[in-house]
C-alpha cells in the first residue's frame, strides 16, 4: 500500500522508516547535523519549497513533508489496518 507525503509524492508504505514532527527534530544538534550531511550527500526531498511539518525516513530518502506528523501517522496506521 502506499501513503501520500503531500505534492504528488506517494511512498510504499514497505519502505517507511519513520515520521518525525520537524518542529522536534530541528531543536537537537545532532538531528540538524544528520538533515544537513543528508541534503548535502542529496537524500532529501523537500515536497512544498516554503514550508515542512514533517521529516519522513525511508530506507532511500529522507522527505519534507508539508503534511503533519499526526496525520501522516494516521495515514500509515491506517494503510497498516488494511493489510492485515
Amino acid at each position: 500500500m502506499f501513503i501520500h507525503l503531500g505534492g504528488d509524492k506517494l511512498i510504499n508504505s514497505k519502505s517507511l522508516v519513520a515520521i518525525l514532527n520537524a518542529d522536534s527534530v530541528l531543536g537537537a544538534n545532532s538531528s540538524k547535523e544528520f538533515l544537513k550531511t543528508a541534503q548535502e550527500e542529496g537524500f532529501i526531498a523537500n515536497l512544498d519549497q516554503e514550508e515542512y511539518k514533517s521529516i519522513v525516513i525511508t530506507d532511500k530518502d529522507i522527505y519534507l513533508s508539508p503534511i503533519s506528523s499526526l496525520t501522516l501517522r494516521k495515514r500509515a496506521d491506517f494503510v497498516d489496518n488494511l493489510s492485515e
